[in-house]
């Protein structure tokens, strides 16, 4: 978040036409398979090494670890000037329909097939802290015999992984002649992870072969995913309800699991909202000196509605948190001050959390236990400072399955006044296939607001598929854009800007820019270029970083964008 003491790298610049048309691609359903369709692909899952594909620039290798399925993976390491691309050719038939997939970890990734003789295909997704499976369809052309299939990163981004990649359809006389996929197993290790007055979370166990599960509540199917958890909405408080899952592939459906119980909590006080204003302001608040006025919680204008202190610290055990109070570099202010400044804003009507992560933050979230250890140590820090919540800034990676689990079990232990909101990068919320989107998606329900950084970005596509600057009104409500076309609430949209110059390495702009983009959004009025295609009144308000270096700069970010958030409509 800091980007004085805690630097993070420049994002990712401009994207050429070629990613602007990759967001454009919708993943396609695809139909039953028939009795005669195989994976046409050669050594599909590199279980042995490279042989049948050619990467671009020796950037790929095997490696045994990450591994969807088998004993190896392929790793292909993109350069500035190299995308890391990765090829066979594969034999298929004329006038045939083909379900291209494949499994995905860690950068940029993009799946697609060229030659098809009728229309190439491509998808993609940003970085996956866990494996994903990309997947789409191609017909080829009435003489089209083979096709070439390819992988291929983002130049200058970190290395990619890809696992049993399948060209499924009519047999074209050239694959390994896999067999037909076999209807999976059904899952196993279905539990409940967490539950409000109308959600419940679930998740279970992966089985081998499966692309995809259905969850079914009391016997009817109510929602389908890929991964290995889901959230049931819209049930009523105090109930209890029955949840099964199956797996799903080309073949068919497993059985149902083993039936689990949840019961539903009871209503809620209005739940995090209770008593936040409608339009609200977040400041984060610097827990050491690095340049900017130090201060304590107490110097915090009254302009700020939720403060998020910076930053919690990780500890040896896996997930788990704690706080150290910098007394020495905030010139003396000792532990008990700061939890009666704590105790003094909350009776003032204001929200203090604790955030976690930051651009050198090493919280790392990936497992179900250490999920249970953020969560316990999150809601310990919550019991012995006062913090109404936590703030997720985790800026090099989240795991959308265990952070979803340590929320769901932080809120339970919480109770529904708890603040929880998120600072991701521009880059995590360029798609709701990101592991950051997905998890605001997964915990939609007890999610305050999302504070996305508009600054440090560069350029950045937004909700048109048209590439916009940092810096400008058009950054600001473009991107915005895909954050409410994409599911989150209006409610739940902050514009996260640098309090000053000095702040950020880039992308500052002034207060009045600031509020441009609240009106353009909430009332269509002072846009730039870009303007939506309708209002949200309802939009949460602003952030920025930081309530010290808005001290050095004279409160002027606070006194214009705090006044102006607080009379929106």
């Amino acid at each position: 978040m800091d980007p004085v003491s805690r630097r993070r790298g420049r994002r990712l610049g401009s994207l050429t036409g070629a990613v602007t048309a990759a967001l454009a691609l919708a993943f396609t359903a695809v139909g039953p398979a028939s009795a005669a369709d195989v994976n046409n692909a050669k050594n599909a899952g590199f279980e042995s090494g490279l042989s049948n594909w050619t990467c671009s620039a020796n950037s790929g290798a095997t490696v045994s670890s990450p591994v969807h399925a088998g004993s190896a993976a392929l790793k292909a390491t993109p350069a500035g000037q190299d995308n890391a691309r990765c090829a066979q050719s594969v034999a298929v038939r004329p006038n045939s329909t083909y379900s291209l997939s494949a499994w995905v970890q860690g950068g940029y990734t993009y799946l697609g097939v060229t030659g098809t003789g009728t229309t190439d295909v491509s998808t993609w997704t940003p970085a996956a802290a866990s494996w994903q499976q990309l997947k789409t369809t191609f017909t080829t052309g009435s003489s089209t015999t083979s096709v070439t299939v390819y992988t291929h990163g983002w130049y200058g981004q970190s290395a990619y992984y890809v696992d049993d990649l399948s060209v499924f359809g009519p047999d074209g006389g050239g694959g390994d002649g896999d067999p037909d996929p076999t209807v999976p197993s059904a899952p196993a290790g279905l539990s409940v992870s967490g539950t409000t007055p109308n959600s419940a979370s679930l998740t279970w166990n992966t089985v081998s072969g499966a692309t995809g599960y259905n969850v079914y509540r009391d016997g009817t199917k109510v929602t389908a995913v890929t991964g290995t958890s889901a959230t049931v909405t819209g049930l009523a408080a105090s109930t209890s309800y029955s949840f099964q899952v199956t797996a799903t592939n080309a073949a068919g459906e497993s059985v149902k699991s083993a039936a689990v119980t949840a019961r539903t909590t009871a209503p809620d006080d209005g739940g995090n909202e209770s008593d936040l204003p409608k339009h609200a302001v977040t400041g984060y608040w610097q827990n050491f000196n690095n340049g900017a006025t130090v201060q304590k919680i107490s110097d915090v204008p009254s302009a700020y509605d939720i403060i998020a202190v910076a930053f919690a610290d990780a500890t040896t055990t896996p997930g788990a948190v704690t706080f150290n109070l910098d007394s020495a570099g905030l010139g003396g202010y000792t532990v008990d001050q700061f939890k009666a400044d704590v105790r003094a804003k909350k009776a003032a009507g204001k929200k203090v959390i604790i955030s976690v992560g930051g651009e050198k933050g090493t919280v790392s979230v990936n497992s179900a236990s250490s999920a249970t250890n953020f969560a316990n140590s999150v809601y310990s820090l919550m019991q012995e400072y006062g913090f109404d919540g936590v703030d997720i800034d985790l800026e090099n990676g989240i795991n959308p399955t265990y952070m979803t689990q340590a929320l769901r079990a932080l809120s339970a232990k919480a109770g529904p006044d708890m603040i929880l909101t998120m600072a991701p990068q521009t880059i995590d919320m360029q798609s709701t296939q990101g592991g950051y989107f997905q998890t605001a998606l997964n915990v939609k329900d007890i999610l305050t607001v999302v504070n996305m950084q508009y600054y440090n970005s560069g350029t950045m596509l937004g909700c048109d598929g048209k590439v916009y600057a940092q810096g400008t009104v058009d950054f600001l409500t473009a991107l915005a854009c895909i954050q409410l076309e994409g599911g989150l609430d209006p409610s739940q949209v902050g514009l996260g800007l640098p309090a000053s110059t000095r702040a950020a390495g880039g992308g500052y702009v002034a207060p009045s820019v600031v509020n441009a983009a609240l009106d353009c959004l909430t009332k269509a009025t002072n846009c730039g270029s870009f303007k939506p295609s309708r209002t949200y009144p309802d939009l949460r308000g602003a952030m920025t970083w930081s309530t010290n270096w808005d001290a050095t700069a004279g409160n002027a970010w606070s006194s214009a964008v705090g006044a102006h958030v607080h009379a929106l409509p």
